[in-house]
């Protein structure tokens, strides 16, 4: 029997793929929100699909399904980052599980008022942290947990995606919306690197502007110097000398991960995942929002040692 769904933040970059992944595991969305109503997409998933540009009738409308014993399965959250926390707790106390888009949330106390209210209403929610899913990932991680070693794995993580003058514009552009460079692209990077190196157990900012962050964390398992960027300046030149706006690397003792492909279908399998009972939990995103949350109120430090080498080509390091 087909789940029913609502969606909050139709008009978003990520929500195709969530309508998606509702489509294909045979699912059925029922109502949307979306203050933008540039959501012509529903057309191609759920045309019959109720829409709204005002929270207000959106909760009107839930309600009086819940009320007429036609309630909400799941609501789906793809809402800007700082309107998570808010829209999981409307999800629960409709009767609904919530589904929610990374971070989902921005600090780690949230999490903690969060379990209270799943403990509360016998709902629950779930995230998509689809680089767990990722075969290239899978396939490392059990390299990780069955191999030993004396030392740490050094790792370079890089990702770079170019973004033009709106982003700054947008709610993406503000911190305090979107948490910054490092919690809007990096928070599902720390993850997948919690998830295979352990707890985290330093944690340096070396730079953070509006574009562009870079710092060095270690973990139980690993040394890793991370840069992520939303300018393209700072492309490596060969990548930018072939017309392409994105870099994304991952390099383990020197040797590339290569795990540019197999993106497609992550949101579905998510999906199944958390339809079939194994989601991740508010808990599993606990480090990962740590990691973030401790970011925006560091300040940056001394650049020493395990400094990213991007760094020292964009001028940032003598």
């Amino acid at each position: 029997m087909a789940r029913r769904f609502a969606l909050i933040g139709a008009a978003g970059y990520v929500a195709p793929r969530h309508l998606r992944a509702i489509r294909d595991t045979g699912n059925v969305v029922l109502a949307a929100l979306d203050p933008s109503d540039s959501v012509g997409i529903l057309d191609s998933y759920f045309p019959d699909c109720h829409f709204f540009t005002e929270f207000e009738r959106f909760d009107r409308h839930v309600d009086k399904m819940r009320r007429n014993g036609d309630g909400l399965d799941c609501v789906s959250i793809c809402s800007p980052n700082y309107l998570h926390d808010s829209h999981i707790r409307f999800a629960l106390r409709s009767g609904s599980r919530a589904i929610c888009e990374k971070p989902v949330v921005m600090n780690p106390w949230n999490i903690d008022a969060l379990q209270e209210i799943e403990a509360e209403t016998g709902q629950s929610v779930n995230t998509i942290l689809q680089l767990r899913l990722h075969p290239a990932i899978q396939a490392l991680k059990q390299d990780v947990t069955t191999s030993r070693r004396d030392s740490k794995r050094e790792v370079d993580l890089t990702y770079i995606t170019s973004r033009g003058r709106w982003y700054g514009v947008s709610w993406k552009g503000d911190v305090r919306k979107s948490g910054g460079v490092p919690t809007n692209i990096g928070v599902h990077f720390f993850d997948m690197l919690h998830h295979l190196f352990g707890r985290v157990q330093e944690n340096h900012l070396h730079l953070n502007t509006n574009t562009t962050a870079s710092g060095y964390l270690e973990y139980e398992g690993a040394r890793v110097r991370w840069f992520l960027s939303t300018d393209a300046e700072t492309l490596p030149d060969d990548v930018r000398a072939e017309g392409q706006r994105t870099y994304r690397s991952i390099s383990i003792d020197g040797k590339e991960l290569e795990f540019s492909s197999g993106f497609t279908d992550l949101h579905t399998e998510s999906y199944r995942e958390i339809l079939a009972g194994r989601g991740y939990t508010l808990e599993d995103t606990r480090s990962a929002v740590e990691t973030v949350s401790a970011l925006r109120r560091m300040k940056t430090g001394p650049i020493r040692g395990e400094s990213h080498p991007l760094l020292h080509r964009i001028g940032q390091v003598a």
